[in-house]
This record gives C-alpha cells, structure tokens and sequence, in this order.
C-alpha cells in the first residue's frame, strides 16, 4: 500500500416503497442517506457537495471498523447494526483508496451532531476556525443522490444499485 491515504465509511440506505417499486422519478423504492461536506469551502455549493459519511484511518485498523468509528465521528450517533453489504473501493485521482459498506438503517437527520475540524480561515490570515465535518445530512433518492454526490463516489451508489436489484 505504501504511503497512500485510506479512507473507510458507511452508506445508509432506507427502503421507502414496497420491493421492487419503482417510483414515477425512478427512486427505485430506496433512499441514501448523504451528509454535505461542511467548512468555508463547500458551503456555496449544493451539487456536487454531497458525500457519504467516511475518514481516514490507520494500517493498525480494519477499514470495517473505521467506516463505524467515522460514522459516529461525523454525524455524532452510533453506527447501525445490521447486515454490512460491501461496495468495494475506488481509487481517487489522488491516490486515496476510499472503502465503503451500504447497511440497511433508518435515522432521523435532526439527531445528528456533527464532530468538527480546525482550519486557517480566511486563508493567510493567521486565524484557525473550526467548522462541522458535515453540516447536515439528508435522504435522496437515487437520481437526487447521484446529482449531489461528489463525483468520485457515484461508483458506490451504482454498486449499492445494483445489489438490491438482485
């Protein structure tokens, strides 16, 4: 692996319809569970500015037990139980193998409580703010989801597609 960052999380996902339903905006009958990317940089920008909940992580940690630890690092509850459907990895241009699992959960967005980061802001000005990880989450359905998410993470909502269709 070398020194390349790893970065694990957890992909929620409701069933809002009866299986197999499609609805007329092909939501499929489920719903994802996103959190928008919190902080100075994000804050103007809807589309594109989703992503599921994750973090980074170190060798001596399984990426499963990461994606849990994150999870509750990021929107402040314990991560659900059930059964954890893997969705593979994808490789970010710059470098970062991301791991996600999908598990079946429903949760109220209100109870979330984000943990925070510290950066400069305004750039150069020598003052360190602390901002949310994320600044709110929500429920999408598919084609919502797909338009909001960060590019680079639209992989795992088509694996998380496709596994439900079997």
């Amino acid at each position: 692996m070398g020194n390349k960052k790893r970065s694990a999380g957890l992909l929620l996902f409701r069933r809002t319809g009866a299986p197999g339903a499609t609805g007329a905006t092909g939501d499929r009958g489920i719903q994802v569970l996103l959190g928008h990317m919190g902080g100075p940089l994000w804050s103007g920008r809807d589309a594109g500015g989703w992503a599921i909940p994750k973090g980074e992580y170190e060798p001596d940690e399984t990426p499963r037990d990461a994606a849990r630890r994150e999870f509750t690092e990021e929107l402040g509850l314990p991560p659900p139980e059930g059964e954890y459907l893997p969705l593979g990895d994808v490789r970010l241009t710059s470098g970062k193998l991301v791991t996600i699992w999908a598990v079946e959960a429903d949760l109220d967005p209100a109870r979330m409580v984000p943990g925070t980061f510290s950066m400069e802001w305004p750039p150069h000005s020598g003052t360190v703010q602390e901002f949310p990880e994320l600044d709110r989450v929500d429920w999408f359905a598919p084609p919502a989801a797909r338009r909001q998410l960060i590019p680079a993470q639209i992989p795992f909502l088509d694996r998380l597609l496709t596994l439900l269709e079997d």
